[in-house]
């Protein structure tokens, strides 16, 4: 898996994925478009979305609506790393079992969601430059 991001102007970027999309950030902390913080929230949310909506039909669960609602604190001084967070889900359906969505949810956020995952453990980083002449 590969992803680039270009800067666009001011603190404007675009991030691009190998899959071909294309997503607009903002450094501002939101003026134009998400902030990439923003954007790990959203993907976090998306991630256990996406294993909650299929874990719950493949309980065969009449599910119709699923919405996450993602609240996140952050460290006052750089880096200001998420200190919490709280992935608040919404399950809409017909005749659904309370303890089904209790157990999806759950194993979501404890051993399906790479995002979850990787936010709960922290990341070792690596980094690397090239200098191109203009």
């Amino acid at each position: 898996m590969q992803s680039r991001v270009k800067w666009v102007e001011d603190m404007t970027f675009l991030g691009q994925s190998s899959s071909g999309h294309s997503v607009v950030m903002d450094g501002n902390g939101g003026d134009k478009a998400p902030s990439p913080m923003e954007l790990v929230l959203m993907a976090a949310g998306g991630c256990s979305s996406v294993d909650v909506v299929s874990g719950l039909k493949a309980q065969a669960q009449n599910i119709v609506g699923c919405e996450v609602q993602i609240s996140a604190q952050r460290r006052d001084q750089a880096p200001c790393l998420f200190t919490q967070a709280n992935l608040h889900f919404v399950v809409s359906g017909f005749d659904l079992e309370e303890s089904v969505v209790a157990n999806v949810v759950a194993d979501s956020l404890e051993k399906y969601c790479s995002v979850c995952l990787m936010l709960g453990k922290g990341v070792e980083l690596t980094h690397s430059y090239e200098v191109i002449s203009a």
